[in-house]
């Protein structure tokens, strides 16, 4: 296990990489305002773009992975906003090819799988790397790329293998890409960005979002950007130098806000970091 210790995120590394660059682009799971896609996508992808996101990364909310909207009205109105869809969460092993088709129309470059947990044994998790390998030769075929989404559960020790390594060691990189939450491998006990640089090139996509102090309950731990422990400036900093490409903003936990002002001061605090 990876420590977490004050070695790992340095206070004077962190204030020296406020004389770097700020981050040009950023981008948000729509997940993180579900409620208001639900009730108007256009219009909640409109106000996330006025907040300062040049990116987004979608789900299927029961109306597809376009939120109902045909592939030209969609791209019509990212043009309109300026905003590119790179990604989306969504059930790769059923559809693929027509989520396929829907997703490249409109520039996306990965389809995600953001869940797969009931794996009992080391066998089935490189069971469960080979069907990744088999949907990425299929997006690979529609010029997109196939990742995976962890949460804690792959970073929980197995017959003395870790889940998550087995992924990476049995998924062929010319078909698989990673997107690590850092949050849930944070929490888990494992340090996102020494992760990132064991696997170099492998994780193109990242979650972003912070952790309060251990609680209670130590899986409940969002918080607003910048008012838990995770040092993002350093961690963003380094681990584009590892082949990390997407920051996407994700918040399912709001506490005195609610989602539409936490992506709201979320962007804010991504739009000042210097990195």
């Amino acid at each position: 296990m990876l420590g977490l210790g004050a070695a790992i995120f340095p206070f004077e590394v962190a204030a020296r990489s406020f004389d770097a660059a700020k981050l040009s682009k950023f981008g948000i799971q729509l997940y993180s305002v579900k409620e208001e896609m639900a009730k108007d996508a256009a219009a909640t992808m409109r106000k996330l773009a006025e907040f300062g996101y040049k990116q987004f990364e979608g789900f299927d909310g029961g109306k597809g992975i376009l939120w109902g909207m045909q592939p030209a009205e969609c791209k019509t109105l990212l043009s309109d906003i300026g905003v590119d869809f790179v990604s989306s969460h969504a059930n790769v092993f059923k559809d693929l090819d027509s989520q396929a088709e829907q997703a490249a129309a409109v520039g996306m470059k990965y389809l995600i799988c953001p869940y797969y947990g009931a794996q009992k044994t080391v066998d089935d998790w490189k069971k469960a790397a080979d069907k990744f390998n088999e949907a990425g030769a299929t997006l690979k075929s529609h010029g997109l790329k196939f990742a995976y989404h962890n949460h804690d559960y792959t970073f929980k020790m197995l017959d003395g293998q870790l889940p998550q390594d087995i992924l990476m060691e049995n998924t062929d990189p010319e078909l698989v890409d990673f997107e690590l939450d850092m949050y849930w491998s944070y929490v888990a006990g494992y340090d996102p960005l020494e992760y990132v640089a064991k696997f170099p090139g492998r994780f193109k996509l990242c979650h972003v979002k912070d952790a309060e102090a251990a609680s209670s309950d130590a899986h409940d731990r969002g918080v607003l950007l910048g008012t838990g422990e995770i040092v993002y400036a350093d961690i963003i900093k380094k681990s584009k130098k590892y082949g990390m490409e997407y920051f996407i903003v994700e918040q399912e936990r709001f506490v005195g806000t609610n989602p539409l002002e936490a992506a709201a001061k979320n962007a804010a605090y991504l739009s000042k970091l210097k990195v």
